[in-house]
Order: structure tokens, then sequence, then C-alpha cells
């Protein structure tokens, strides 16, 4: 794969792994995980867990892509021949992933919509689970719901367009424009929060440090868990896009910068978020405590509720919020979807234009499944059994793979070292080797435990079932039917001769 694509600059890749980790979840998730975990002591655990695991485990993707240069199927084979149903379980996550992601982002769009004329009217949450997603009963599908089909088909034709242009001219170019857009957008929202009346409020409650939280060790999991997720570690985006940077590339500095732009941007959007929950709290003549939420029902009801009651500018601020939320929301389902674009390519040896029709045609038409009536119900279940029983139970099994299995960290370290100006030390093998592997399965163990003595989201057993768990089985599943659906070509497992790297 010498001949593969290559971005056109250091600042194009930089800016897409940024675009990749900042989604929809910096927004809404981390303000209320850091909250629920001791506030400003939250901090502590959370920049410990950056770290010792987001950015080792940044800086080890970025040298599996760039080392063997290819998809992450192709780079597992290389790396240790018959590992590649890892990639393609990875990339399996990240095809369920993308299905409903672009419906979250069809949400967004039409709420930049409402909220020139605040269609939402005077009961948001109402509005949102009635009128708009007009949700039913858990199991039904019911029918296509128009105000959700009809963006969902504009967020596909923006997404495949941009992928049909390929790396250089599709995927950076779009984050050169969408990424500093969404800071600036989301930088006036913050600077518009902090002037409203009661935001200091808000900001005290999500900075107040709860000391005693330190010791908790949940809390600790939650940090760990908060930078796993963040960083689209283990989805084969960071395989993937790495493999397309040139051969003489910083890899260490370049995971330092995407790991530290990331958590920028999370303690932002949790300042602005809370800014405006402290005026909504202030609004209401109650405890910030009592107005904080999170998930989809943060972005889609709280907000648009302290969009009712700003005193100016309310359009314009509503606007800008969702329109930053489909920005973001964009820069993560286009890395996403280039996972399994790139993984067709290498292993069908196809175009991309077809790669792109292919994989992208594909999961369009399933994501209309979450368009319907019965959408939220497939979305909030798919959503949290993929994360939890996909995400990092690979991310744990690519950890054992690499560190105990291949026993390849030695030779990640001395290429990574090779081309980077920061050198790796002892302390990186450790925290691959060790800390990460046993928080990982601390909480897999955790959120089995969780899951068996409850029904995920009080939906009924069966539901969780067909929908959850084997949804989730199901990607394990593809990984090891696409190992052998199709042989490698022999040529492929040889790795690329990294000639000139030294410094």
């Amino acid at each position: 794969m010498e001949n593969r694509p290559q971005w056109g600059t250091r600042a194009g890749f930089i800016l897409a792994a940024v675009g990749s980790a900042v989604g929809l979840g910096n927004i809404w998730r981390f303000p209320g995980v850091a909250y629920e975990n001791g506030g400003g002591a939250f901090f502590l655990p959370y920049l410990f867990a950056l770290l010792t695991a987001g950015i080792p485990l940044l800086i080890m993707e970025f040298t599996i892509g760039h080392k063997y240069r290819g998809s992450s199927p192709l780079s597992f084979a290389r790396l240790k021949k018959g590992s590649e149903w890892l990639g393609w379980w990875q990339l399996a996550i990240s095809f369920v992933i993308s299905t409903y992601y672009a419906v979250i982002i069809a949400w967004a769009m039409s709420y930049a919509y409402f909220s020139l004329s605040k269609q939402w009217g005077d009961d948001p949450l109402t509005f949102l689970v009635g009128d708009y997603l007009q949700v039913v009963d858990a199991g039904k599908v019911g029918s296509l719901v128009p105000g959700v089909f009809v963006p969902l088909i504009i967020v596909w034709v923006i997404t495949l367009g941009i992928l049909f242009k390929g790396v250089k001219k599709g995927i950076e170019a779009a984050n050169k424009v969408f990424i500093p857009a969404l800071v600036i957008l989301f930088l006036i929202i913050v600077v518009r929060a902090l002037t409203l009346e009661g935001a200091v409020d808000g900001i005290n409650a999500f900075f107040k440090p709860d000391w005693g939280q330190i010791l908790n060790g949940k809390v600790w999991v939650a940090a760990y868990g908060q930078i796993f997720f963040s960083l689209s570690i283990a989805f084969a985006i960071m395989i993937t896009y790495s493999s397309y940077l040139p051969k003489k590339s910083d890899i260490t500095n370049n995971a330092f910068i995407t790991g530290f732009a990331n958590s920028s941007f999370e303690v932002l959007a949790g300042i602005g978020v809370f800014a405006a929950l402290g005026f909504m709290a202030n609004q209401q003549g109650v405890a910030v405590d009592e107005v904080v939420s999170k998930g989809v029902i943060l972005a889609f009801a709280v907000f648009p509720q302290i969009i009712n009651e700003l005193p100016a500018f309310s359009a314009a601020f509503g606007v800008l919020f969702f329109v930053s939320l489909t920005l973001a929301g964009l820069t993560s389902l286009i890395s996403i979807v280039e996972t399994y674009v790139a993984g067709i390519q290498d292993k069908f040896k196809v175009s991309r234009n077809k790669a792109v029709a292919i994989g992208g045609g594909i999961s369009a038409l399933i994501s209309i499944l979450f368009a319907t009536q019965g959408g939220l119900n497939f979305l909030d279940t798919v959503d949290a059994f993929i994360n939890n029983y996909g995400v990092v139970a690979a991310g744990f099994v690519e950890i054992i793979l690499v560190a105990w299995v291949a026993k390849e960290l030695n030779n990640l370290r001395s290429h990574a070292d090779a081309i980077s100006d920061i050198q790796l030390g002892s302390w990186w093998n450790i925290c691959l080797k060790y800390v990460t592997p046993v928080v990982l399965g601390v909480m897999m163990v955790m959120n089995i435990l969780t899951d068996l003595k409850t029904s995920y989201g009080g939906y009924p057993e069966s539901f969780n079932f067909y929908y959850g768990w084997l949804v989730a089985l199901g990607a394990l599943l593809v990984g090891f039917v696409f190992k052998y659906v199709k042989k490698w070509d022999n040529t492929l497992y040889e790795v690329p001769q990294d000639k000139g790297v030294s410094k």
C-alpha cells in the first residue's frame, strides 16, 4: 500500500483527528460526568486518565496505522498474522454507530431550524418525544417521521459527498472549515452564557470540588471511561487516519496535541453548558442540581427551555448551539464512515467511490430505522450496548493483543521514537501493559453486573436482548466472518519499509 493517499499538511491531520474526537458527546456527556463525579475534584482523575490511558493509547494507534500503513484490519493482519478479525470487529462497531449517529445529527439540524421561531413551545420535552419524534412503545417500529427523515438525507448527502472527494480534497478540506467554525461558534455560545444572570452559580456547581469523591473507585473508572470514549479509541478511526500520514511525521507530538485539544474543548463545553444551566436554575428559583440532565434530554429538551428564557437574542443563541452540534456530529460521522470505507478498499481492492457507495450506502439505508417512531428506543439501546460491550471490549482486546500476545510495544515505541521529538519512556509501556487493561476490565465487569441486575433503560428484557446484546455480539461475529470472506493478497502482508525515517 505504498500509494496510500496522504494528508496535505500536518495541520490537516490534526484537525481531522481532533474533529473525530470532538463529537456530540463532548458537548453533552462530559459536563454531566464531571458534575456527577466530584465536580472540580473530577479533573484530577480525568487528567491522570488522559496521561496514563488517553494519550498512550492515541500514540499506540497512531503508530500502528503509521507503521503498518493500512486500515484497521490490514494493520492488525500485518502486526500479527491472524489478527485481522479484531480490525473487522472495530469496523463493525463503527458501522453500527454510524447508522444511528447520523440520525442525532439530523435532529440537531432540525432544531437549528426550530430555534428560529422556538417551535418547541413551552414544553420542549413533550415536543421532542411527542410532536417531533412521535415515540411509540419499545419494540414497535411505527411509521417514518418526515421531520427526521428529510434532514437525515441531507446529513448523508453531505457526509458521502465529502468522502467521495477523498482524503485531501474531501475529509481534510471539510475539517479545515468545520473545526474552526465549531470552535468559533461555541466560543460565542460560552461568552453569551457567561453573561447571563445565574451563570456564576452554574460555573460554581461545575467546578466546586467534592474531595470526598477522590477515593471513590467509580469516579476513577468514570474518568477513564470519559477519556476512552471521547478520544475515539478502538473505533479504528485513529489507526485509519494515521495510515495516511507521511512517513516522517511526529507521532507522539500529534497525539499530545490531539488529546489536549479534545480535553480543552470538553472543558469549554462544560463551562458553556453549566453557565446556561445556572441561568435556567436562577429563572426557575431552584438549585442547579435540579435542572442538570444529560444525554439527548440535555441537548434537545433542557437547552430549548434555556433558550425560551433568554432575555435577548434567544433565536440566534439557539441556532448557534444546534449548528455547533451539527458540525461536531458531521466531523465525527465522516471519520467513522472512513474506517470501513478504507477497510473495504484494502480487502476487496475496489475503487474509493465504490467503497463509499457500498459502505456508506448500506449504513444510510439502515439508519432509516432510527428515523421511525420507534427510532429513539432503538437508538438508546443500541448506543448503550455497542459502546459498553463493543467499544470497551474491543479496546480491551486490542491492548491485550498488542502488549501481551504480539508483544509489539517495544517495536512500536522504537518506531514512534525514530520520528518524534518527544521520546517515550518506560511509563508508556507500563500504562499500556498494566494500567489501561485493568481499568477497561473493571469497566466491563461493572457494566455487565449493572445490566444483569436491572434491564437497561427500563425496557423489556427481550427488547434489550435483540437490540442490545445481539447487536454487540453481532459486531464481534462480523469480525470473524469478514476474516474468512476473502483472503488478502499475500503481498499485502508485507510491512511497508520506512526508508529514511530515522532522524
